[in-house]
């Protein structure tokens, strides 16, 4: 897999730089988001904490998967900055667990 930045945009307010990508996985199935994750890092310099892939989509018929993802300055703007579901895909939080509440008791019939 090979992965190929094709922009950046700088946000400073965030403290993020936003890069659109194309990853070329031509025989192979849909890369996984960590490897995109770890591609993406080494190619900015920054470890890999710091990258939030935000999505990916893959062409039909053809080995290419095109994305966005969001790669910020430091491991404080990721909290601040991202909701917890795609801290949770990206593998850097743990899903929270609902408790289930008690089933409720159903009344008993009545005499007749």
């Amino acid at each position: 897999m090979k992965v190929n930045i094709e922009s950046k945009k700088e946000n400073q307010l965030q403290e993020r730089v936003e890069v659109v990508f194309t990853a070329e996985h031509a025989g192979e199935a849909t890369p996984a988001r960590d490897a995109v994750r770890t591609s993406i890092a080494s190619a900015m310099g920054v470890p890999k904490e710091r990258v939030i892939v935000h999505k990916m989509d893959t062409e039909y018929g053809k080995g290419i998967s095109r994305g966005y993802a969001k790669v910020y300055d430091t491991n404080d703007a990721v909290a601040k900055a991202e909701r917890h579901h795609l801290l949770v895909r990206n593998a850097l939080a743990e899903k929270k667990v609902k408790e289930k509440a008690a089933p409720k008791a159903k009344p008993a019939p009545k005499a007749k």
